[in-house]
């Protein structure tokens, strides 16, 4: 993209999708359990473990969408998944304090190597943040956690509405007080970017090729230049095609 058409957007502000983007959910949390498994004595397949875990997110944000639960946080949600896997993956004996601890493994997530700097980079002259279905306990966190610089946490718990109902996207746009032309959403998702799109949002794709694993729940999103206002390798190509 050339800076004659980086102006032309006259975007002032970068909001980023988290899980598999910005952070590696299904290794992290392999990593973990490995660890914890063992320190436990539970021998089972973490990566299936993960990949069941995270193949439930959908699902159950359709139920609170459709209104079958009431609005109900992602750290809630989560716990309502884990208590199944448990039992599906017949691991017990836990305490609630071990079950918490581990449902938080979301609030412990590792970034991306280029990640951080990638969005140190963006800061220093865009306002950036997340725009998750991840709560903002959760993400807040996380970004202790893993040094993840944002100026401020958005998402879905403020619209209280899950990505990608349009009230997710227009809710941060309005908060960072900007206008939807000015804000571009950034994901490894087609899906995420196609509904930021079509409230206006400008749209910055990141390729993830190791999302999902090999094997995993399905394959990483692809985009071809032109697919979106800018496709970029990894958050540190983002920031040089955004003039970071």
């Amino acid at each position: 993209m050339t800076d004659e058409k980086r102006n032309d957007m006259d975007v002032k502000a970068l909001i980023f999708d988290v899980f598999g983007t910005v952070v590696d959910w299904r290794g992290s949390i392999i990593e973990e359990g490995n660890a914890w498994g063992t320190e436990k004595g539970i021998d089972i397949d973490w990566a299936r473990f993960a990949d069941r875990w995270r193949a439930g997110y959908v699902p159950i944000m359709n139920r609170v969408r459709k209104g079958d639960l009431s609005w109900t946080k992602l750290d809630d949600l989560h716990r309502m998944l884990l208590d199944d896997l448990l039992q599906e993956f017949e691991i017990g004996g836990l305490s609630e304090e071990e079950k918490h601890h581990w449902n938080r493994v979301w609030h412990r997530l590792k970034p991306w190597t280029d990640s951080v700097p990638g969005l140190t980079r963006l800061k220093k002259k865009y306002t950036i943040a997340p725009c998750s279905n991840g709560n903002v306990a959760l993400l807040n966190d996380m970004a202790k956690h893993s040094g993840l610089p944002w100026d401020l946490i958005l998402g879905a718990e403020l619209a209280r509405h899950y990505k990608p109902d349009r009230e997710a996207y227009l809710t941060s746009v309005s908060l960072i007080g900007l206008n939807p032309g000015e804000v571009m959403m950034c994901a490894a998702h087609t899906m995420d970017l196609r509904a930021a799109r079509e409230c206006g949002l400008r749209t910055g794709f990141i390729h993830r090729p190791d999302e999902y694993g090999n094997g995993g729940l399905r394959q990483a999103d692809t985009a071809e230049p032109g697919d979106f206002d800018v496709v970029a390798e990894e958050i540190l190509d983002l920031a040089s095609k955004m003039g970071a």
